[in-house]
């Protein structure tokens, strides 16, 4: 009855929603937010929600839970994206993308105090003091810094550096003064005009605004120059060279390029989160660069967790960027902003630049996790593999077979199997061939493979989720005969070698086609391992039958020596060249005196 109430309530909220942009809450039976949503109309973004079916999964549960729902109306879609995002960060609803901030990159803070110092932080400080990063990148943040240092001679030290305590005579200068690192503001060598100026210009270097400081030493130089001050210009010319040398360091596009922000995504392997990197583009270079990860919640677009990000990102690095380059169309509107989708030149290389940059954060954050936890290495592989082939479950059970036989003698086959990725040696199987005559690698095949799953049906052994053949297509057209025989649904791929012998190709479907493989990617590694593993497992299993075959028909020509005797001296004496080499004492000891004297007497004639 309840649950009556609570449907008629909620359909009462959304049939009298206005059609206009603006924010809605979901709020459970407790009264807690649940879930945040923008919307350009509210009454058609809401009712999508109550007036179909949702698939089983989560956005079924929340819809199962919301008890009440809030709304407020704004004035346009950028208020409400804006809003959004505020809302989300205050809350954190339990269903809304969670923004994995990693607040372990450090910023470079210019501190506010009569004599600022310029320092690295990690810790964000509501004091009038003026931030710049986060840094994701920590060379670029040292590099910076060391060019304020040999820029400007800027104080460390800690001291409480105010007029009444220069005044009053209580500092005396350190070492950075007297290698004439800093200007010694503590004994009042340097005026606090100067300073400021000084620390002016390590704001605008901050802001990537190099250009306008480039220009400003370079008239000084020359203005120094024409005056005959030739030691100050070269002093001034030395600082202009380190900021040139800076910048075109920085600089990737062309310097017409002036406040613009570029943004790219990248989904991991599981598409349970999202990466988003963004750079801002100052005169042509790189003034902000920073990657952030989304957790997804209720399986979010690229497109709506971008639009997120983009927000978030202008939001904290206060951009007021009239261009937004991105790499697909976004269904979002921004005041007096285009967002531009660049197809080549300078803007499509910063486009390259941001998704080569998120695609290595994303690569970091892999190994970072595969560290802490080795089976999601294995259970990635595996994904891919299911990608790769479109197989309809994870092949955490693979199964691999061989043939080996040289000119037809001793024919036999090996089968190894990989759970989760590694090999099980426990299920290792060999086989005899017993029903083929001759070099018949196909009839071979057919043979174990029948023989094998036969048998695993009859005693309700698990099936493999993915079998291999070690060869190319017509290995795998006989495979897939007995495994149609039997009415089986096993998945058949095949592992071609190239001339040298090295894996070279996967073969799957029928007709088989090549699905393409990088060399040295774990995945090929793996598909080698496999292949490697199940020719040796089939050749050690061939030597070894040769070999017993040799020795057993070197004793079996030996009259009055029987099956019996022929074991006890092979298990004692492990060859036939032993047993020749052994004193007829320590055979005695194994067979006896009589049938050792016939086993000498043999060896002797010959």
């Amino acid at each position: 009855m309840d649950e009556l109430k609570t449907n008629d309530y909620l359909k009462g909220i959304v049939l009298n929603l206005p059609e206009s942009p603006g924010i809605y809450q979901y709020l459970n039976a407790e009264g807690t937010i649940i879930y945040v949503g923008k919307a350009k109309n509210l009454k058609r973004r809401v009712s999508s929600y109550f007036n179909r079916e949702h698939e089983p999964g989560k956005t079924r549960v929340l819809v199962s839970k919301i008890a009440d729902i809030r709304y407020i109306v704004v004035n346009t879609e950028e208020d409400a994206l804006l809003l959004e995002n505020n809302l989300i960060k205050k809350y954190k609803p339990r269903y809304n993308v969670l923004l994995k901030d990693d607040k372990t990159y450090p910023s470079i803070c210019v501190q506010n105090e009569y004599f600022p110092r310029v320092f690295k932080t990690r810790r964000i400080i509501r004091n009038s003091s003026s931030y710049y990063g986060p840094y994701s990148h920590i060379p670029s943040m040292y590099a910076v810094l060391d060019l304020i240092k040999h820029l400007y001679p800027l104080r460390t030290c800690n001291l409480n550096l105010s007029p009444e305590n220069i005044r009053a005579g209580k500092f005396n200068v350190c070492l950075e003064y007297h290698i004439k690192n800093c200007a010694g503001p503590c004994i009042g060598k340097q005026n606090q005009e100067e300073y400021l100026k000084n620390i002016a210009e390590i704001k605008e270097i901050l802001k990537g605004n190099t250009q306008e400081i480039e220009r400003m030493l370079y008239q000084q130089m020359q203005e120094l120059a024409a005056e005959m001050k030739f030691e100050e210009a070269q002093k001034i010319k030395e600082k202009y060279l380190l900021l040139e040398n800076y910048r075109s360091k920085s600089e990737v596009v062309s310097n017409v390029l002036h406040n613009i922000d570029v943004f790219s995504i990248e989904e991991d392997t599981d598409e349970k989160s999202a990466f988003i990197n963004y750079l801002h583009i100052t005169n042509g270079a790189i003034n902000q660069a920073f990657t952030f990860e989304y957790k997804k919640r209720l399986n979010e677009t690229k497109e709506e967790l971008l639009s997120l990000g983009i927000i978030e990102m202008r939001e904290r690095y206060k951009s007021l960027s009239r261009e937004i380059i991105v790499p697909f169309e976004l269904d979002m509107e921004l005041k007096d902003v285009i967002f531009t989708i660049p197809q080549r030149g300078d803007k499509k290389k910063l486009l390259e630049l941001s998704i080569l940059n998120v695609k290595q954060y994303k690569a970091d954050r892999l190994k970072q996790a595969e560290k802490l936890n080795p089976e999601q290495r294995t259970v990635r592989l595996l994904k891919e593999i299911q990608q790769e082939l479109h197989l309809d479950r994870l092949p955490m059970r693979i199964e691999c077979f061989d043939n080996s036989n040289i000119q037809g003698s001793d024919p036999v086959a090996g089968c190894v199997v990989f759970i989760k990725g590694k090999p099980s040696k426990k299920d290792y199987r060999k086989y005899n061939i017993k029903t083929v005559e001759g070099p018949d690698d196909y009839a071979s095949m057919k043979e174990v493979v029948k023989r094998r799953y036969q048998r695993a049906i009859e005693e309700n052994a698990p099936l493999p989720d993915l079998l291999i053949t070690d060869g190319g297509k017509g290995q795998m057209s006989a495979v897939k005969e007995v495994v149609d025989e039997l009415n089986l649904d096993i998945p058949i791929a095949g592992l071609a070698k190239d001339g040298k012998h090295r894996t070279s190709e996967l073969l799957y479907g029928f007709p088989p086609q090549t699905i393409g493989l990088k060399q040295n990617s774990p995945l090929f590694r793996l598909l080698t391992q496999i292949q490697d593993e199940v020719h040796r497992f089939a050749i050690t299993f061939h030597r070894d039958k040769r070999s017993k075959r040799q020795v057993a028909s070197a004793l079996d020509e030996i009259k009055g020596i029987g099956e019996k005797t022929k074991n006890a001296l092979l298990k004692e004496f492990k060859s036939v060249k032993r047993i020749k080499e052994a004193s007829a004492e320590d055979i005695v000891k194994v067979i006896g005196e009589a049938k050792a004297k016939i086993i000498k007497d043999y060896f002797t004639d010959k």
